[in-house]
């Protein structure tokens, strides 16, 4: 049997693993049973593994196979806080406060591994020579796991990656997503009694107000695409009548590409040194960490499309359609046809002849591919970087579910979510398999690479001596 019928035949297998994982909903740097589940399955596989990547407790890699080429498969395993809930279509959490897979992590790391091992299970039958590596990598959500892995060379020696995402469609990824950095800005002033001497005190408070206030005037002088958010971290304490000596505030700073994030950041770092100039305090930058835009491969992507329409989108079952209609009617109203059209282009309009929140597409998306980019960061990017990268979507999500959210929980521990993450594996191994039995294309994905990548070397945002946590 090929890689695709390997994975249908054990898929109870991925999906009780991919259920333990949602169970754990761990957050980033702290996945100690999910990466512990999965490298543990991939040990007793046959796989080699190497636990710590990047000296980060819940990072792998597990490899099988000699020689070239070397595939990567990336997988995820982070949760979200506060969304947990139950698999049902409205809202109950499982834990009051809980955390909750609100990006459907637990079906992207399963996914990855069953590629993984269907792809091993051809280099035992020798159909294929060279060697697979399942990435495990954390903390994708709020601490760029893979940025540091790259950083530290994890992917130096690696001829192709490949990974996915849980979505509401299916289809190739041919957008890009935004470049980020996040940083903190800890303001130190001098306490005093705010009625008796103010004027002995210096408000680190003030300066955080201030820093916003100026970002806030900066916005008008960036391109439109830029993003900058901010939260104060640490308002200068609980009491009113004492001058706050200590104030923080964290921001993130996103454009399309690094290059413009890097122009925006040392403007954001003036406005924090003109506030402690106006408030008599001093500042401290504290660089959190960084994620690139992708780098994208056309020779992957046809490939990967070949490969899911080779296999054919998932079909549903009466009771699945019903949840997801059901759990629909909590959905947010927005422009679901638009953001298709936008990330697809209008070809992908002739598939969905009637969009509505809580629909199921059977439906794989034309190969197109569009300028728009995505308002989101993935620190797949800074893998991009490195080696020829190509990433899929699939339909495990309802139309209209919010991102990071319960109603994503909930579908990612049962059958819908499921039938997406068995569709990423099988499209994963057939796209991986086809690069190891075909070295001219596999020298078209590397010449593309090299080509694109051209005279701009990759320089980690993360700069050296920054920790993951």
């Amino acid at each position: 049997m090929n890689a695709s019928e390997w994975i249908q035949t054990n898929q109870n297998k991925f999906i009780d693993l991919s259920n333990r994982v949602w169970d754990f909903s761990e957050l980033g740097f702290t996945e100690k049973n999910s990466s512990e589940l999965l490298a543990r399955t991939l040990e007793e596989a046959g796989f080699t593994i190497q636990r710590g990547l990047a000296d980060i407790p819940t990072a792998f890699v597990a490899s099988y196979g000699v020689g070239r080429p070397v595939i990567a498969i990336l997988g995820e395993y982070d949760a979200l806080p506060g969304l947990s809930q139950e698999c049902l279509p409205y809202r109950k959490p499982r834990q009051e406060g809980g955390n909750g897979h609100g990006c459907g992590h637990n079906l992207l790391g399963v996914a990855s591994l069953a590629a993984a091992v269907a792809i091993q299970q051809a280099i035992i039958a020798g159909d294929v020579r060279g060697t697979v590596r399942y990435y495990g990598c954390p903390a994708e959500e709020n601490g760029c796991g893979k940025t540091f892995m790259v950083r530290e060379g994890a992917f130096k020696d690696v001829d192709l990656s490949l990974c996915w995402h849980p979505d509401v469609v299916n289809g190739i990824l041919g957008i890009n997503v935004l470049a980020n950095i996040k940083v903190n800005f800890r303001f130190h002033g001098q306490a005093a009694h705010a009625a008796a001497d103010p004027y002995n005190g210096r408000s680190a408070l003030d300066a955080v107000e201030l820093m916003n206030v100026g970002a806030n005037y900066l916005r008008e002088h960036l391109i439109p695409e830029a993003r900058i958010h901010y939260i104060i971290t640490n308002g200068g304490g609980s009491a009113a009548n004492v001058v706050p000596p200590l104030a923080e505030s964290q921001y993130i700073i996103r454009a399309p590409l690094m290059s413009q994030v890097d122009e925006i950041y040392p403007r954001v770092v003036d406005i924090a040194r003109g506030a402690a100039l106006m408030t008599g305090t001093e500042v401290e930058t504290i660089f959190q960490k960084g994620m690139s835009n992708l780098v994208l491969n056309d020779t992957i992507t046809d490939v990967f499309h070949e490969k899911m329409v080779e296999i054919g989108a998932p079909q549903y079952t009466h009771e699945e359609v019903k949840f997801a209609e059901e759990i629909g009617t909590t959905f947010p109203e927005g422009d679901i046809r638009g953001l298709i059209t936008k990330a697809f282009g209008s070809a992908a309009e002739s598939l969905i002849p009637e969009v509505k929140n809580g629909q199921l597409l059977s439906t794989i998306m034309p190969n197109t591919h569009t300028d728009y980019v995505l308002p989101g960061s993935t620190d797949v990017g800074d893998v991009s970087w490195v080696t020829p990268t190509g990433q899929i979507t699939t339909a495990c999500l309802a139309l209209g579910t919010p991102g990071h959210s319960w109603q994503t929980v909930a579908q990612s521990g049962m059958g819908i979510g499921q039938k997406g993450m068995l569709f990423a594996g099988k499209a994963m191994a057939l796209t991986a398999l086809e690069f190891m039995a075909n070295p001219t294309r596999l020298k078209a994905a590397r010449d593309e690479f090299e080509q694109k990548i051209g005279k701009t070397p990759y320089v980690c945002p993360i700069p050296d001596g920054v920790k993951p946590f």
